[in-house]
């Protein structure tokens, strides 16, 4: 199994900086790192190239033009440059723990996506680990919220699986295989702005029988506080995900299959339902 690790990100450099810092830590790394980035500018693009000459694994930055809010957009245009079979997601703004990839790598299992948590980090706290007063969390560490989501307790995990509810996954730790993102088209595009779009696009992997794995006491990372991002469109993002349970989609109209050749279909042995919109300038990555 090789792993890609697809970190999103926005105009916010030297949180991206400590994200791959904490990446370049790992007991065990990702087969390559993917910069989903929403339109940043140049010194986002920096941190990248900086990762790009001391990482040990690829790492590739994609990117498109800022025309405001569009995660979805740019998580289908990384998963469709990756080269791996697994995706794992967070966020640019989150801190690792060194053995994060290696538990998720412990819990992938076919037929199954992953859904973590994450701690949250006071506004104080978050300076000093930006200004590098701070270098090393735990749950412990005074401005730790939610603490019990930072919690590395591997014989707890092994329970916590087998008697947890479901949970509305969170694309800032959250798991799945290449090919059933391919199967469900990805994330929907029409979801712009915060909200709904990794609800949603977890309930799509459920109606096509891909089942959750909850992952908590492994798989841990520390989220940097931040203003919360607009609203404005949770209201019809929520209204999107409500007509999705109702239609039970087990696909979205506007996703990944626009910058997927046909080929990527049939390897799969995927049907491909909707007919192909490429648009080869509208994704724009590089490697090493």
């Amino acid at each position: 199994m090789t792993v890609s690790l697809l970190v999103s990100t926005y105009n916010w450099p030297r949180a991206l900086y400590l994200c791959l810092d904490s990446v370049m830590q790992q007991t065990v790394l990702p087969d390559e790192i993917l910069i989903a980035d929403d339109g940043s500018g140049m010194a986002t693009r920096d941190v990248v190239k900086h990762f790009e000459r001391i990482s040990p694994v690829p790492v590739r930055h994609i990117w498109h033009e800022d025309r405001g809010f569009r995660v979805a957009t740019i998580r289908n245009k990384a998963i469709a440059a990756s080269t791996c079979d697994y995706i794992i997601q967070i966020d640019g703004d989150q801190i690792l723990h060194r053995q994060f990839i290696q538990d998720h790598r412990l819990f992938a299992r076919e037929g199954y996506y992953i859904a973590g948590s994450r701690g949250m980090i006071s506004r104080e706290l978050t300076r000093q680990v930006l200004s590098g007063a701070i270098t090393s969390l735990s749950a412990l560490t005074k401005g730790v919220r939610c603490s019990n989501n930072v919690m590395r307790i591997p014989v707890m995990s092994f329970f916590y699986r087998i008697l947890s509810p479901e949970y509305n996954p969170r694309s800032c730790n959250m798991a799945l295989w290449r090919k059933d993102a391919i199967r469900v088209n990805g994330y929907d595009e029409a979801f712009e702005g915060w909200g709904f779009e990794d609800t949603e696009l977890g309930l799509r992997l459920k109606n096509i029988g891909i089942k959750q794995r909850r992952i908590k006491f492994r798989g841990i990372l520390f989220h940097l506080y931040h203003e919360k991002a607009s609203r404005d469109r949770c209201e019809q993002n929520e209204r999107y995900y409500l007509e999705s349970i109702r239609e039970h989609r087990t696909r979205c109209e506007l996703g990944i299959d626009q910058y997927l050749p046909e080929q990527e279909f049939a390897h799969y042995g995927i049907p491909r339902e909707l007919p192909p919109i490429m648009t080869p300038n509208s994704i724009r990555y590089r490697t090493n």
